[in-house]
């Protein structure tokens, strides 16, 4: 790598020309160092401060004083224009502060889908009956073939699953996961007592479901963003600081399926939902954000990068996401917010111009299930249930200009107290609920489904 990469600081000076050229001599063997190092020339960056640790023990441990997690305790205001007018009506949400909200996300967090992005054509491989618990049910596996890729060889790879005796189309749940009809190895019953498979229930209330590889899509890590969807549109070179990161094109990904999902006889196209856990909660609640078409999401615990606050001084924090390990989900300019020296000097999550009550409030009025697990071992904390209940809350005052209820009594995040573990807000289009399970949203689905019949047609089942 010392021959590739000498120094930052001559990055720095050549990085235009040294990306080029080191993107078409040695692809093959591009790694994840040498494209976060690359990043940091094109931004002029020097140094990157180090993310905390999730290890108590460390020098570097992360905070878990309340006392001390606000250091900018103001967010951006989500109705209020750039120009300073206050927004009081649906058409200037729509039509003035919601672009706003998603150009600055697009250009300085998630990075911007290109124009050329190319189209998926769907096919249909097999199709078969099957099983799903006790339910008779009819599955399909497809692949969406991106046009341009035969050498890339990027075809996604999604499945969809529907009630065998369904007498009218069904509402779909899109999940981030294996893309597979056959499920993965080494998932056999659940333990005695616990809930059903989510998709079991699923398809026992009259849903289908939808299983889409994010993997398929795009690689999770740096060196694959010379491949993948973000590799094929730049022809193999690195990124631009506002290009897409691994998210976005996650989320573009479940956007193209959702075009097939719009040709399917069986399904409900105008009653399809998202979800997804960790890092893929993140990619649903980024989904269901800049997609209008998906209906309802179960956003499961997203954490940082999700619906935590970035401003928050608790766990997992920006610097985490702008680190060599994970920096390749965002843009490339959502490094400056990590930065300790540079050309521009430093900034931190106190200069970014949106934070994630502004991504939750862009799927307003649609219903939003904001979901976590405790306990396990260092999750409750690592993860700020409180930074995104308290995003969540800041949300609310889009939901309720459209018409939409939000959570709790007020919008003052600042004092609104989030309820206990396993007791949920489920009584309007912004939910929330924790429950003891740990680090999945499995014991929500059952919460989940009535609450989406309810929110979309008015009917518990």
């Amino acid at each position: 790598m010392k021959k590739l990469i000498p120094c930052v600081l001559l990055l720095a000076l050549h990085a235009p020309r040294f990306a080029a050229q080191v993107a078409q001599d040695t692809t093959a063997v591009w790694t994840a160092a040498q494209d976060h190092e690359n990043m940091m020339a094109q931004l002029g960056i020097r140094k990157l401060r180090p993310g905390p640790s999730g290890n108590e023990s460390a020098s570097n441990h992360a905070n878990y004083d309340e006392t001390t997690a606000n250091p900018y305790p103001d967010l951006p205001p989500v109705l209020t224009l750039k120009n300073g007018m206050r927004v009081t009506k649906g058409a200037s949400w729509w039509n003035e502060r919601r672009p706003e909200i998603v150009e600055d996300f697009e250009r300085e967090v998630l990075g911007r889908v290109p124009r050329n992005a190319p189209k998926v054509t769907w096919t249909v491989i097999t199709t078969r009956p099957m099983m799903v618990g006790a339910s008779a049910a009819v599955g399909k596996q497809l692949v969406g073939h991106i046009e341009g890729s035969s050498a890339a060889a990027v075809d996604i790879q999604m499945t969809l699953v529907t009630p065998a005796e369904a007498r009218s189309r069904v509402p779909v749940m899109m999940m981030f996961g294996s893309g597979s009809l056959t499920p993965p190895a080494g998932r056999g019953a659940p333990p005695p007592g616990s809930d059903p498979p989510a998709i079991e229930q699923l398809i026992a209330a009259g849903w289908g479901y939808a299983s889409i590889s994010p993997a398929s899509i795009q690689a999770d890590n740096g060196a694959g963003l010379t491949k993948g969807i973000i590799g094929l549109v730049n022809k193999g070179q690195p990124r631009k600081p506002d290009d897409w990161g691994a998210l976005r094109a996650w989320a573009w990904g479940a956007s193209r399926g959702l075009d097939y999902l719009e040709t399917d006889s069986a399904v409900d196209a105008k009653r399809v939902g998202i979800e997804g856990v960790s890092r893929y909660g993140k990619a649903a609640l980024i989904t269901m954000a800049f997609d209008t078409r998906f209906a309802v999401v179960l956003v499961g615990s997203s954490g940082e990068g999700g619906a935590k606050l970035h401003r928050r001084n608790w766990g997992e924090a920006v610097e985490n996401l702008t680190g060599a390990g994970e920096y390749h989900w965002m843009a490339g300019n959502f490094l400056k917010y990590g930065t300790a020296e540079s050309d521009f000097g430093s900034r931190n999550a106190g200069d970014l111009p949106v934070d994630s009550h502004e991504l939750i409030a862009l799927c307003a009025p649609r219903p939003t299930f904001i979901s976590y697990g405790v306990p396990e071992k260092g999750d409750a904390r690592w993860l700020d249930h409180q930074g995104s209940f308290m995003a969540a809350v800041a949300a609310g005052p889009v939901f309720r200009l459209l018409g939409a209820k939000a959570l709790g009594t007020s919008d003052d995040y600042k004092k609104e107290k989030m309820p206990a573990v396993n007791v949920g807000l489920l009584d309007g289009q912004l939910a929330w609920r924790q429950h003891d399970g740990g680090h999945t949203d499995a014991p929500n689905w059952k919460y989940f489904i009535p609450w989406a019949n309810r929110m979309l047609t008015g009917r518990a089942g």
